[in-house]
């Protein structure tokens, strides 16, 4: 299975340093650097990934 990675939406252009890709992996959903991702990747539970968008879109 070739897992198809997607950019986040939020990242900025080329000269933008906070790019992040996301694809479903088998263990979860992976997260890594767009710019760099031969670097390696965070795997995380789909629960954790929703939670920590809920806490980002939360209002201050």
């Amino acid at each position: 299975m070739t897992e198809q990675w997607r950019k986040s939406s939020h990242s900025g252009g080329a000269n933008d340093a906070t790019c992040v890709e996301l694809a479903k992996l088998p263990g979860g959903i992976g997260i890594r650097d767009s710019k760099d991702p031969d670097r390696g990747l965070l795997v995380v539970p789909p629960t954790a990934l929703r939670d920590a968008i809920r806490l980002t879109e939360a209002p201050q």
